[in-house]
Formats: structure tokens, C-alpha cells, sequence
């Protein structure tokens, strides 16, 4: 069994092994993290907030957030539109 890496082996493993900078490796990490510490909640907030700024009414907004949360990475089963509501105003 191997023993886990330090945060600079893993870093350095990631960079030589796919051939990218460390720049890059750092800008990737830096998204990851973002998209993958993201609840529901503040994925459904954040995303009526920008698509209700882009001109959207809610009905279009509720479906198209059911549909995309569908495909994330915490896939809920059993959204609904009023859950939604909910998430956006408590």
C-alpha cells in the first residue's frame, strides 16, 4: 500500500505527470475546490441570481436550474420547482 502524498509530491506528481505548469496546476486546484465545495443551496442562489441579472423569468429560471442540477455533481433525486423557491427565498 502506498502512503499518501504530501500537498508538494502531489503537486509535483500532477505537474511532471501531465505535463503542465505549476501555474496551472494551481489555477486548476483553485477551481476544483470551488465547484467541488459548492452546496445546492448556493449553487441554486447563485445561479437564479445570474440568470434573473441575464433577463430570465423565474418559470424559465426554476426549469433550467432543475435541469442543470440534475447533472452535478450532488445530482438530487427529487427536485422539485418549489424547492428551488425555497432554496432562493427560505
Amino acid at each position: 500500500m502506498m502512503r499518501p502524498m504530501t500537498r508538494s509530491e502531489f503537486k509535483r506528481h500532477v505537474v511532471e505527470t501531465y505535463d503542465i505548469s505549476e501555474t496551472t496546476f494551481d489555477r486548476f486546484i483553485e477551481d476544483a475546490l470551488a465547484y467541488f465545495g459548492m452546496t445546492l443551496e448556493e449553487y441554486v442562489r447563485g445561479r437564479h441570481l445570474e440568470l434573473q441579472r441575464a433577463g430570465m423569468k423565474n418559470v424559465e429560471i426554476y426549469r433550467l436550474i432543475l435541469e442543470e442540477a440534475a447533472d452535478m455533481r450532488f445530482a438530487v433525486k427529487g427536485l422539485t420547482e418549489r424547492r428551488v423557491r425555497r432554496l432562493i427565498y427560505g
